[in-house]
Parts: structure tokens; sequence; C-alpha cells
């Protein structure tokens, strides 16, 4: 077997975690562990892993598998490429046939075969690997084909885990929370996320949050029907559903009005809406990449934004430097703006001396 196939194992129980460990181990493949539902996402946020072990029952006298099966859409949301193989002593028909349409790849009951347990976790490592070689070269085929594709100027070695959070998550369905000073490259971050994503070829629909009155923001977001207010003398599509099948660009998003989260949040949800002045549901599938300056934990705190809006939004959080943590990238941007407005001017003065000929 190859080496360096990463392998989270999950249980409460110390020495089902050793055992696992030592027989994977042995199987050459690195292995981390967690205890909790907890150490499972926190394990996921900050490195790959290639296959995740984990049980479904965490807490003491549990064996209804609940835990393991919230947890499952949870990883699903995160990184729906990494396989989970659920492995549990309370097993049954009902159980399996539940944790696998939530997206578990296997179900292995305990006690377990050692011949049969690690020839799944090698067969679903081998496959995951594929899976990500596979969307790596989509994603640099998309970008090779997207000529309109944002410029990234990133040299800085403060900039190379961005880079990283990208290409890891642009092939994604995930929602990104942008976060970072004004300045510091935000729109550039989420035209890239997109550009690299399956979604590409739909559209891109931006909303800034900051430069709507908070009046019009739920008309600008979820549409209106005729007569719905004064001044609705049509029907008007929103930017969510402008944004079906494709992507939509929240900036500014801790300006969004107390009162029209919870509308925001049900869409997150559910994907599901309904246009001011109208009872007729549409369901929406968008992916949702958003961007502030401020801190949302703070304006959680503060009473003004929701924390389980925060949590919808922040299922990956990419946090950009600002310029003065970047010092490498000053020239490049320079040298590249530049060039952009060179280009600009040059081509109004040519027609500036093309027209004084005549």
């Amino acid at each position: 077997m190859k080496n360096n196939r990463r392998v989270l194992i999950a249980d409460d129980q110390a020495d089902v975690v050793e055992a696992l460990r030592l027989l994977l181990k042995s199987e050459g493949f690195e292995i981390e562990t967690a205890h909790s539902p907890a150490g499972i996402l926190a394990a996921l946020e900050s490195r790959d892993f290639d296959v995740v072990l984990m049980d479904l029952n965490y807490t003491r006298d549990t064996t209804s598998g609940q835990e393991g099966l919230d947890l499952l859409a949870r990883i699903q949301g995160m990184d729906a490429t990494v396989p989970v193989v659920v492995l549990t002593a309370w097993g049954s028909v009902e159980l399996a046939v539940e944790a696998m349409r939530r997206g578990a790849r296997d179900f292995i009951q305990k006690p377990w075969d050692n011949a049969r347990l690690t020839a799944i976790v090698g067969t679903q490592s081998e496959l995951s690997n594929a899976l990500k070689r596979s969307q790596r070269l989509e994603a640099e085929n998309r970008l090779l084909r997207a000529g309109d594709r944002p410029t990234m100027i990133a040299e800085a070695p403060s900039m190379q885990q961005v880079l990283q959070l990208i290409a890891r998550v642009g092939p994604s369905d995930a929602n990104v929370l942008i976060t970072g000073e004004p300045g510091s490259g935000k729109e550039v971050v989420a035209r890239s996320l997109y550009a690299v994503s399956g979604r590409a070829s739909r559209p891109m629909v931006t909303v800034n949050a900051g430069g709507l009155a908070e009046g019009v923001f739920e008309s600008e977001l979820f549409g209106h029907v005729k007569g719905a207010f004064t001044d609705a003398k049509m029907d008007r599509v929103g930017r969510f559903e402008l944004a079906d099948g494709g992507t939509l660009f929240l900036d500014e998003i801790a300006n969004v009005p107390l009162n029209l989260q919870a509308k925001l949040l049900r869409v997150l949800e559910t994907g599901e809406m309904e246009r001011v002045g109208s009872s007729k549901t549409k369901r929406v599938d968008a992916r949702v990449i958003s961007a502030t300056n401020a801190n949302l934990a703070e304006e959680v705190a503060n009473g003004r934004f929701r924390q389980d809006l925060m949590f919808r939004l922040n299922t990956i959080e990419i946090h950009l430097p600002p310029l003065r943590e970047r010092r490498e990238d000053i020239p490049l941007l320079a040298a590249h703006f530049l060039r952009a407005h060179s280009q600009r001017y040059r081509r109004h003065l040519e027609g500036f001396e093309s027209s004084a000929m005549f």
C-alpha cells in the first residue's frame, strides 16, 4: 500500500481507537484520532483526509446513531469529497441505509473483520484520491478556458494558505466567508473561487449589501410581484433566482438588516424562498460566497448579526492578510495596475489622435 494516505479515526472509546490506529498504521496509513463530533470537525477544518472512519455514537448510553447521522451532514457540507466509513456496535439495516443516504460510503459493524476493514479503507482512499485528482484537473482546465478570470497576485508567503484554500474548496459547493480589511482583494478571491467551481458555466451574481437601502434589500435579494408595494409595477426576479444553479456573492454581508437575516438564513438552510408579496414558494440552488471587513463574532455579540446565520455562511472561512503583511506583492500589484491603466489611456489617446486628423 502507498504511504502518506491520511485516515481520521473517531470513537469515544480509547481502546477501539488504539486498536484501529495500530491496524491501519501497519498497513501504511497516517493516522489522526478524535473522540467527539467537535474533534472530528476541528480536524477536518485544519487538514485534508483520505478517509474518515467514525463511530455513530459519542454520548454515554446512546445507541440511536443520531449524533453520527447529524455529523455526516456537516461533514458533507465541509468537504463532499472525503469518504466517510461509519463504524458502530449497534448496527442495523435501517441505520446502515440512513447512514448511506446521508453520505456515508460504507458501513462496518463492530466487532470488525480486519481484512474487510482494511480493504474498505484502502478502496475508499484510492477513490477519494482519484476524485480529487479529477476535480483538480477539471478546475485547472476551467481556469485555462476562462478568458475573463481574475488576476490573483499572491507571491507573498502570507498568501500561500489562501491559494491552497481556493484550490481545495473552490471546486466544492461549500459556502465560503471571505474576511479581511478593505482593499485586501476579497472580490478577487470570490471570483477565483467561482472560476474553479463546477458552477463556472452558470452565472455569478453579486449583491453589495452595503449599497442597498433597507427598504429595497428584500426585493433585490428575493424579487417581488406586481402590486407588492407602491412602486412594484411589474414582477421582478431577485438575485437568488438569477443565481440559481450558479453562485451568489454577498459583499459586505455584515450590513444585511437584522430583520431580514432570518429570511436569508431560511434560503441557505432549505433553498426555499418567496418573492415579496407572494405566497408561492420557489426553490433555488445557489452557492453563496460572502465577504466582510467586519468582525462577525463582535457583530453577533453586540446583537447586530444572527449567530446561526454566521455559522451557515461560514462553512469555510478564508481570511486575507492586509497589504502591510504581504509587502512582497506591492510592487507586483503596482506594475499590474500600471499596465492595465496605461493600456486604457493609450487607447483613449489613440482615439483622440485619430479624430483630430479629420
